[in-house]
């Protein structure tokens, strides 16, 4: 629902909204330029002392008037006719011109009105009314992706155009929501909404009749310093009945013009002093540094609004169109989906498709719209759910977790789980795992057993239709094809090979940066953008499914890496074994966010084996600020194997690596990497200690040696790999 209120009204409200803020930025400079370029008077100098000064260098003068930004303007009737001024108080003359320029005036009526009277003035309200309702609503929406309200400034993850569009709302959301929140109230002022006129005295009944008295004789002019004066009228020549009528911040009065005398006085409302702190907050008139600070909150909306864009082309593109999508109070079958990239999606079409095609009614919707009061004629709940990163909720089902724990009851409906994911990392399918636990503890009925979806198998998918099918009484055949993911052509800049001697062929295969469009690098998909430890996908010739491998350098290294083992039968790595430079493959590249190195100084401890030193030797060649670096590395043989042999001296002679241990396991004494942990347990179990990280990459049997041996190392401290996992310092990409 936040969602939707956020999205609709920007888009709609696109250019309407970004008139209003690039004219009331560029409004924003004219307080500050006007406050540094009018003549201040000082503290002590009095209206009437001001007065006498004008009158002296302007015969005939008739209102002085003081502005927010201390700028006083005098006009008068000479013998010359009416004539105007921005005076300079220390003697009274004209020190430029009293109208403001042209582009302030054009500014202004854009800004106001469109140009278009009170029809624009009310055009320009309802985009305010967006713009308040876009700021709140963003505001929400930033909160739940942080993580909460106390998570404001908390680390974002995701594509780059999702990043930016929240970090600019983080930073210009208050000044957003004031600047419209003041908009609209100037606005129900303007149309007479507010009781917010100013109260004038009862004009006086009895005057002296006297004339001609100097304003340096009038006491109330003598104490009111100019810092209080916003007016001061003076009476209308050879006029007796007439009066000088003062304005101040504190009230306006009538006073004798024959004998100096206050007639009447009368204090501001509270609506009125509302509507002029209103007024000041809006145009930062008598608040300059305010007023440029909101003017820059008011450039953030074209930066958001293109950012918006952005992100809500990319989600359209990843999520299909349903055709035939029931409204969820009518269905009998109730699909949830839980999205991060969006081919989740589409098998979730696939299957709203076949069963509305066997007589169905059915609404599919993300799992972040979990909603069970509206479930009321739903027969069974299907959740399919992929998984973002090392078990997270991916993108389109947050918040389904809280709304089930704050649920009073689990729903009448029971419920199946199926699970999206790629069985070679090890938070394979987790998320779909957690739904089914926290249903399971909430009591919620299951009428199919939890199952999953391996790297996208349409056979995989087929056969959990059938299984559904089964269950519901009906023929259910799910023939899915996954959409391809949008690839480019990738050229091998060059290659070295090892392993031969040891019957293990390995590549180590550099692929120039391919290049990147505007619109890519803003969205950040792509080649735009990405790290050591992600992943690229690789589309073989005749082949369907993509095979993935670990990243061995960062964008800012200038070229795409990866180290390439040659399977007996492996059409991916046999096509990538046996390029030669200049020829080209089909890639595509993924986040892997749950294999990174994190933030901080805290020593990093580096485990792999065979190709699995691809990733970690990027993160080590990334590492330009020394940060302490120990590598344990296993191969087979030094002379055969010794992957980027040639670069770790160097990296560890300038500081990027503060150590290298390895292990071979061809030779009089086989030594694997587990047994070069357990060699420097010591050192290990002293780097564990004071906070290091672990990042292990490469086969499972290695893995599992691996955690075997720090589960030994840590077992005297009290730690643990599990308890490392739980801290967020042990992390895995293993295969």
């Amino acid at each position: 629902m936040i969602r939707a209120l956020h999205r609709w009204p920007g888009l709609l409200a696109l250019a309407l909204v970004t008139v209003l803020s690039l004219s009331g930025a560029a409004l924003s400079v004219f307080p500050a330029t006007e406050r540094l370029a009018a003549p201040q008077a000082w503290a002590e100098l009095t209206v009437a002392a001001l007065a006498g000064r004008i009158e002296a260098a302007h015969p005939g003068l008739e209102q002085i008037r003081r502005a927010p930004s201390g700028r006083i303007t005098a006009y008068w009737t000479g013998p010359d006719g009416p004539g105007s001024a921005v005076i300079d108080p220390a003697t009274g003359q004209g020190a430029g011109p009293a109208d403001p320029g042209g582009a302030e005036r054009w500014l202004s009526n854009l800004h106001r009105s469109l140009f278009l009277g009170d029809g624009g003035r009310i055009a320009m309200a309802a985009g305010a009314a967006a713009m308040l309702l876009l700021a709140m609503s963003g505001a929400a929406l930033a909160a739940r992706r942080a993580g909460g309200w106390r998570r404001w400034f908390a680390p974002l993850r995701g594509p780059l155009a999702g990043r930016l569009h929240a970090e600019i709302a983080r930073l210009a959301v208050a000044g957003l929501v004031l600047s419209s929140a003041t908009a609209l109230w100037m606005t129900a002022s303007t149309f007479g909404l507010l009781p917010d006129g100013g109260t004038l005295p009862a004009f006086p009944a009895e005057v002296s009749g006297g004339t001609g008295i100097d304003p340096a004789r009038i006491g109330l002019l003598a104490e009111t310093p100019v810092s209080r004066l916003r007016e001061l009228t003076f009476p209308y020549p050879d006029d007796a009945a007439d009066v000088f009528t003062l304005k101040t911040d504190r009230g306006t009065g009538y006073v004798d013009q024959g004998s100096g005398r206050l007639l009447a006085w009368a204090g501001p409302t509270g609506w009125q002093r509302a509507s002029e702190t209103v007024y000041m907050l809006h145009t930062g008139q008598g608040a300059a540094v305010l007023g440029a600070v909101l003017g820059l909150t008011a450039l953030a909306v074209p930066a958001m609004a293109l950012t918006g864009v952005l992100v809500w082309r990319g989600g359209r593109r990843g999520r299909p169109r349903i055709r035939g999508n029931r409204p969820a109070d009518r269905a009998a079958t109730i699909l949830l989906v839980g999205s991060e990239g969006g081919s989740t999606w589409g098998f979730a079409a696939t299957l709203h498709a076949a069963l509305t095609d066997a007589g169905q009614s059915v609404h599919a919707a993300p799992m972040s719209a979990f909603a069970p009061g509206r479930y009321a004629r739903a027969e069974r709940i299907i959740v399919l759910a992929a998984t973002y990163g090392d078990g997270a909720a991916p993108a389109s089902a947050r918040g389904f977790l809280g709304k089930l724990e704050a649920a009073g009851a689990a729903p009448a409906a029971p419920l199946a789980v199926l699970g999206f994911g790629d069985r070679s990392f090890p938070g394979y399918c987790a998320f779909a795992r957690t739904v089914s636990a926290a249903a399971g503890a909430k009591g919620w009925r299951s009428f199919l057993a939890p199952d999953t979806v391996d790297r996208q198998s349409p056979q995989d998918f087929a056969r959990w239709g059938r299984a559904l099918g089964q269950e519901m009484g009906i023929a259910l055949e799910l023939s899915h094809r996954p959409a391809q993911p949008e690839t480019q052509a990738l050229a091998l800049v060059s290659r070295r090979d090892y392993g031969a001697e040891v019957q293990a062929p390995t590549s180590i295969l550099r692929f120039a940066l391919p290049p990147v469009s505007p619109r890519r690098r803003l969205a950040g998909t792509g080649f735009a953008r990405f790290r050591a430890g992600d992943l690229i996908g690789i589309l073989p010739e005749g082949g369907s499914v993509p095979r993935f491998y670990s990243l061995a350098s960062s964008r800012r290294d200038g070229f795409i890496e990866i180290v390439v083992k040659r399977h007996p039968g492996g059409l991916a790595s046999g096509q990538l074994t046996a390029l030669q430079p200049g020829g080209t493959v089909a890639a595509f590249l993924r986040r892997n966010p749950g294999f990174r190195p994190g933030r901080g100084r805290a020593p990093l401890i580096l485990i792999g084996a065979g190709t699995g030193i691809g990733p970690l030797a990027g993160i080590v060649r990334d590492n330009r600020r020394r940060r302490p670096v120990h590598l344990f590395f296993g191969m087979r043989h030094p002379g055969s194997d010794f992957l980027y042999g040639e670069e770790l001296p160097g990296w560890q002679e300038d500081g990027r690596m503060a150590r290298l241990a390895t292990a071979v396991s061809r030779g009089p004494r086989p030594h694997y990497v587990q047994d070069a942990l357990r060699a420097d347990a010591a050192q290990v179990a002293d780097l564990l200690r004071s906070g290091a990280r672990v990042m292990v990459c490469g086969g499972r049997g290695m893995a599992a040696g691996v955690a075997e041996a720090l589960a030994e190392i840590l077992a005297p401290a009290g730690l643990s790999p599990a308890v490392l996992k739980a801290e967020g310092r042990y992390v895995e990409d293993i295969y």
